[in-house]
């Protein structure tokens, strides 16, 4: 994909297990080149853009508009000249098969449905979702990771029932966790193992599929599992900063950011300072 925008993605999310999928976005100019068949399908969204699309593949001609509220899907293994002729700001998930297959089979549905091709679709829902990954991905690892394992569960089940031209059909898991099932979850997510706090290992010891342990956690939590974590890490990050023995990029690094940069930004961005100003407010 870099090679087609000609430009590298602003941020991109991506983790060791290549089922979870992978969030990039780009901000690119014009476009009118082939894209060739990718490996996975991928499900975009527009960020404050406004651009005709084009694309042709064979005799066959779609197009439509890249604006926010729309989406295009490019399933995979497809191939089709696309022209675009301003600047677009897309955010992109990568969504493997194998975890459309496994989200078909859990909800009843097709285990083969086959994604619909969509060129700037309008599907308000799918767009929100997606859009969501510009303000949630904060340089953290583990909230990272559990995000983009959140919303591909989420994205995923959403396109098998817009996209694919079969009829939704599924058997939801209604209420909260068991209180003894909330229990283990809620000390994985307080882990400070990744393992631990993967979506994959929190569903599997709640004997639940993915997206249905967020539909339960969130019932019994109010929050999502992504919500949450990001919540009690903010918690122990203001703990930290009220020992003035300890440095913000020590707290930063022990939170797992990748920087102090990455953490004042995600530190801000949920209460409005940053963290050296909390703490000179909280002495």
């Amino acid at each position: 994909m870099a090679r087609v925008l000609k430009t590298a993605p602003l941020r991109i999310a991506s983790g060791i297990d290549p089922s979870s999928g992978s969030i990039a976005r780009w901000n690119h100019g014009e476009l009118h080149d082939v894209v060739e068949p990718m490996i996975d399908h991928v499900v975009m969204t527009y960020i404050g853009t406004s651009q005709r699309l084009e694309r042709r593949s064979g005799k066959h001609t779609s197009s439509g508009m890249a604006r926010p509220g729309a989406v295009t899907i490019i399933p995979a293994g497809s191939s089709a000249r696309w022209d675009i002729s301003g600047n677009v700001d897309v955010v992109q998930l990568y969504l493997p098969q194998e975890t459309l297959t496994r989200i078909a089979t859990e909800a009843d549905k097709a285990a083969q449905a086959l994604l619909l091709e969509r060129t700037g679709h309008p599907d308000p829902i799918t767009s929100r979702l997606l859009a969501t990954a510009t303000e949630a991905l904060d340089g953290s690892a583990a909230l990272d990771s559990l995000f983009r394992q959140q919303l591909t569960e989420l994205l995923a089940t959403r396109v098998l029932s817009a996209h694919t031209g079969i009829p939704e059909v599924s058997h939801l898991h209604s209420g909260g966790l068991p209180p003894h099932v909330l229990r283990r979850s809620i000390d994985r997510l307080r882990s400070e193992s990744e393992t631990d706090v993967s979506l994959a290992a929190l569903a599997a010891e709640a004997r639940l599929s993915r997206f249905h342990f967020c539909r339960a956690f969130k019932a019994s939590t109010g929050l999502s599992p992504h919500a949450w974590l990001r919540q009690h890490r903010l918690e122990r990050a203001m703990a930290m900063l009220r020992d003035p023995s300890m440095s913000v990029l020590s707290i930063a690094l022990e939170l797992g950011y990748g920087s102090q940069t990455a953490f004042a930004a995600a530190f801000k961005r949920l209460t409005g300072v940053s963290p050296t100003d909390w703490r000179r407010g909280a002495s």
